[in-house]
């Protein structure tokens, strides 16, 4: 997480700019100040945009306001004042952006940072619940999501009532490989790129390359699948074995990365899974390998047993509202 200021920015200038930005999609919105609703939310592709600001001033046009704040999420790290994308080319100078539009205040965070920070805050109908009982209170929190990449954050309890979110790269650990055809999709992508990372599989992206990867494997003809939506979609209606395959392989990884992580920070207050992948599977998802996956640790799944997993639902994307939250964040 990156805060710059301007102290010489107009004064007159009101209200904070909030935004999620992936590797297909920026969600923009706009906040009155801080607790007023998120309102004015549009989702501009980010391929029809040379960079980030143009996307930003097209929206600011079309709503007519001017921001004396901003908070922008991003699909990937933040360690300093230039910010590159993992999944597209958009690149910034924070101090730049934050002076070219004016801005007293700017702050850039991690995607899925800001999503972490959301989750105290989602209603009981933003969630599902896929397996497990209930959270303990006051235990650290995981979060995953698959949509252009693979997303990994978390929350941990500060010891004050409240949390601190987790800025991290988890996504890019190594392909848990548990089986054959595992690994067979894990050799060709280390030929491939040189590392096979858990994103290689557990992401939109992910999913088509398995899919393709399968049927080079099989010899079967690929021509029909051009887009992770065209295999989830083959896969969920029976028409292609395939394309089946490639599904349930992404979210029997996703399940074991996820298993990892609530090992790793100890989450016994659940486990969150966001991105836009999964909630587009719907309950089919519930039935797939990932709750098995997930649990199949040797001596520590009775513990994994007892922990439960929400699938994000909200239709307005949470990671506004925890972009919002870090502005909160003095």
């Amino acid at each position: 997480m990156s805060e710059t200021t301007n102290p010489t920015a107009p004064s007159s200038h009101a209200g904070r700019l909030l935004a999620d930005v992936g590797g297909t999609h920026a969600r923009l919105a706009w906040q009155a100040g801080a607790d007023a609703p998120v309102e004015h939310v549009q989702v501009l592709p980010v391929a029809a945009h040379a960079s980030l600001r143009d996307a930003i001033r097209v929206y600011l046009s079309g709503i007519g306001r001017q921001p004396r704040e901003a908070a922008i999420a991003m699909a990937n790290p933040v360690t300093g004042d230039l910010v590159r994308m993992t999944n597209h080319h958009w690149s910034f100078s924070q101090a730049a952006l934050r002076d070219e539009l004016g801005l007293t205040r700017l702050r850039v965070l991690n995607d899925f940072t800001a999503l972490a920070l959301a989750l105290p805050h989602l209603a009981p109908g933003e969630r599902r619940q896929v397996g497990g009982g209930a959270p303990v209170a006051d235990a650290a929190i995981a979060l995953l999501g698959a949509g252009t990449g693979l997303g990994v954050s978390g929350l941990l309890p500060d010891g004050q009532g409240g949390w601190a979110p987790i800025a991290g790269e988890g996504g890019h650990v190594t392909l848990p490989a548990a089986t054959a055809r595992e690994r067979l999709v894990m050799d060709a992508l280390v030929r491939r790129h040189g590392h096979a990372s858990a994103e290689r599989v557990a992401s939109g992206t992910g999913l088509l390359d398995t899919c393709l990867i399968l049927c080079e494997a099989d010899g079967v003809d690929a021509h029909a699948f051009d887009s992770a939506a065209a295999v989830s979609e083959a896969a969920l209606s029976g028409s292609h074995p395939q394309a089946l395959e490639a599904l349930q392989m992404f979210c029997g990884v996703l399940g074991s990365v996820a298993g990892n992580l609530a090992l790793t920070l100890g989450a016994r207050g659940g486990v969150y899974i966001g991105g836009g992948v999964v909630p587009r599977l719907g309950t089919w998802f519930d039935t797939s390998p990932f709750r098995g996956r997930f649990e199949a640790k040797g001596r520590f799944e009775n513990y994994l047993r007892d922990i439960p997993v929400w699938v994000i639902t909200s239709a307005q994307s949470p990671a506004l509202l925890g972009a919002a939250r870090a502005l909160d964040a003095r």
